[in-house]
């Protein structure tokens, strides 16, 4: 049988200020085909390109990617500011309606970073534009030098920076084999109120949420706000997230195959 097709959400980018484009992170691609065995598919993130229907009628799980913008404070509530853009509405337009679609048809969810972020604001939860503001938190932005420009090695920029205590028998503590885990930190968004789906399964040191699993979901649907992309060749943990992945799509690929016959 081929392999299970993964739809990996795009990011709106200007080219050279002036070409529109979507983009995705190579990093995100190689884990689905090397790691959870799947094939990746990019997809626009843009609703008058991407009809979301036929996306799910072709693929058998989605990865809804880490990304520069933010999701619009008015997705939850918020009035929005310049100092916390780039926005993506357009990306926010395509992400949580098929966030909703995903987890009533039990298509394969996988969020990361935004993607996280995403899935808490679809099922009505709110976001802080800034944890690092909030009473006793960690910066998670990803290190930078004494100049403000972004350090310049990506092994320390994506080095696990703080523990992660998962919810004992739960979701992510099964998948993982550990109740303790250590993760890379490159946000500066996060979660503030959780929605009404949406079960906490993993908080940071600072009780920041760091992983999210959706209730009553009727297939695999997962988030993390760390950047599990990054490494999953050699980090156990981030494997172990993207084995499970790609297994969810497979068997949903079988079971929608087995519905055909």
């Amino acid at each position: 049988m081929a392999r299970p097709v993964i739809g990996v959400i795009g990011n709106a980018r200007l080219l050279d200020n002036r070409f529109p484009a979507q983009i995705v992170g190579e990093n995100n691609m190689r884990a689905l085909a090397t790691v959870a065995g799947v094939l990746p598919l990019m997809f626009a993130a843009a609703p008058a390109i991407t009809d979301l229907g036929d996306l799910l009628d072709t693929v058998d799980g989605v990865l809804l990617t880490g990304g520069r913008a933010n999701v619009h404070p008015t997705r939850f509530g918020a009035e929005p500011c310049a100092a916390h853009e780039p926005y993506d509405e357009a990306r926010d337009a395509v992400a949580l309606p098929l966030i909703e679609a995903c987890v009533a048809r039990g298509v394969p969810l996988f969020g990361i970073c935004r993607g996280f972020q995403e899935m808490n604001v679809a099922f009505g939860g709110s976001l802080h534009p800034e944890i690092r503001e909030l009473p006793g938190r960690l910066n998670h932005r990803m290190p930078r030098l004494e100049n403000g420009e972004i350090h310049p090695d990506l092994e320390l920029i994506f080095a696990d920076r703080h523990a992660v205590r998962l919810t004992p028998g739960g979701t992510f503590a099964r998948l993982i084999g550990r109740e303790t885990i250590r993760v890379n930190s490159l946000h500066g968004q996060g979660i503030l109120e959780p929605g009404a789906r949406v079960v906490i399964e993993g908080v940071a040191e600072d009780e920041t949420v760091e992983a999210i699993r959706i209730r009553d979901a009727a297939g695999f649907a997962l988030g993390v706000q760390w950047h599990a992309e990054h490494d999953p060749a050699t980090n156990p943990i981030n494997r172990a997230l993207f084995e499970a992945f790609g297994a969810a799509a497979a068997a949903h690929r079988g079971a929608c195959a087995a519905g055909r016959r």
